[in-house]
């Protein structure tokens, strides 16, 4: 992503303006502007006069606006997302409105490095410690790639088998032997709220990377982030929007991260869809409600209509004990008929990954895989420059990581997958 392109979005963030009311706000053509957001090596993209450029500066100067003290404002990014005076990421609790858009900001800029155009080496030297005593591919390895990017390397553990946990050793022991090795670790851990005990042991940066049923905040972080991505290309704000989160509620740590996240914004509507065994935690809707927005929830996948985003998850059978799975049948699968019947052509689908394939097991279709309301793979390319803008602001880099960018010596696709909607990266 362009300087130019980095501005004019975080312009419409802080302004909280769809392209056609910034246009308006500018006193620019809408297509104008879609020109000055496009990629440098596009045939369309055009240079943003300066006079332009000087306008909106000022207009952020006198109008964006901020749920923060000017004194809280102004402190490092990296003391406003800590937890407790220390630059760990435990839960999405930690985040403010404005925090959750400055990180925002610092994975715009992350963008180039992400696509492999550009290439930094701010964290040259420092190792990440990828503690996964859960099973996992896709996080682990974005982590892990995030990390990579930014120059640093990586050391992989995987599984409780073949750790010191499984002889006894303490979670505090461990947390703080591993700090002696590494300079941050991204913590998988079954139960929930172990990754937090880590965080107490240590003063390195430490992630959470999924505490059993509890948050997983960087999923969630990523998820929030894609979703205004794709909501600034249909021309449409957070703030309003009617949001349908589908599949297991209960267990799903994903959408308990992201549903407090989405609260931090304006006058959403929530329809929460599960079978009746797996409805959302009641602490997390008491917390939701106390801030204004309507919830819904239904055990019928008709209640979709009129939706945004449809927000599926996946049956976390892995975490049940001896419950049976209520009203869980073929007919409780989003698929492309479905969404035709219900949602729109603006409609986002999603969903945090992995997805049950096989036959039977009722998850998100793979007959929408051609669909372009189909996000899911824009959603997961997303949380490489979204990692990359945690470890950096944890790290305290995230003010040299633009100054830093050289050019990658090596050809990259202009999209990663055969089947990426056109509009991929565009935005």
């Amino acid at each position: 992503m362009s300087a130019q392109q980095t501005f004019l979005r975080d312009a419409m963030r802080r302004l909280n303006m769809t392209r056609d009311s910034f246009a308006e706000r500018i006193g620019v053509r809408r297509r104008a502007l879609d020109t000055w957001l496009l990629p440098e090596d596009s045939s369309e993209y055009r240079t943003m006069p300066s006079i332009v450029e000087k306008f909106v500066g000022e207009i952020l100067g006198r109008e964006a606006p901020s749920a923060e003290s000017t004194q809280s404002a102004h402190k490092p990014l990296r003391e406003r997302m800590g937890l407790d005076g220390k630059p760990h990421l435990i839960s999405v609790d930690q985040f403010s409105r404005d925090s959750l858009e400055a990180l925002f900001h610092v994975a715009d800029i992350m963008q180039p490095i992400a696509r492999r155009q550009k290439i930094s080496r701010v964290l040259e030297g420092a190792v990440l410690g990828n503690l996964f005593f859960e099973a996992s591919t896709r996080t682990r390895v974005s982590f892990g790639a995030a990390f990579c990017r930014l120059g640093g390397s990586v050391c992989d553990t995987t599984g409780f088998t073949f750790s010191s946990m499984a002889k006894g050793e303490s979670i505090y022991d461990t947390s703080r032997v591993m700090s002696g090795y590494v300079d941050a670790l991204v913590v998988r851990h079954p139960e929930k709220g172990s990754v937090a005990e880590f965080a107490r042991a240590t003063n390195i940066p430490v992630i959470n990377g999924g505490d059993g049923p509890g948050e997983h905040p960087s999923q969630a972080i990523l998820d929030l982030y894609t979703i205004g991505r794709e909501f600034s290309r249909l021309g449409k704000l957070v703030d309003g929007a009617h949001v349908a989160m589908v599949g297991d509620l209960r267990y799903g740590r994903t959408v308990h991260s992201l549903i407090k996240l989405l609260a931090l914004y304006r006058g959403l509507k929530f329809t929460l869809i599960s079978p009746p065994s797996l409805e959302m935690p009641a602490y997390i809707l008491d917390q939701i409600s106390q801030n204004g927005h309507v919830i819904a929830q239904s055990h019928s996948l008709a209640d979709l209509n009129g939706a945004d985003v449809v927000y599926a998850t996946r049956i976390q059978k892995e975490r049940f004990a001896d419950e049976a799975i209520e009203g869980y049948t073929p007919d409780f699968q989003i698929n492309e008929a479905l969404i035709n019947q219900h949602c729109d052509a603006r409609t986002i689908i999603m969903h945090p990954l992995p997805r049950d394939s096989r036959p039977g097991a009722n998850d998100l279709s793979t007959d929408l895989n051609h669909d372009p309301r189909l996000a899911i793979f824009r959603q997961t390319d997303n949380g490489i420059p979204v990692r990359m803008a945690i470890f950096a602001i944890l790290l305290g880099v995230d003010k040299q990581v633009q100054h830093s960018m050289r050019d990658a010596a090596w050809r990259s696709p202009s999209h990663i997958g055969p089947d990426d909607a056109l509009f991929d990266g565009l935005d």
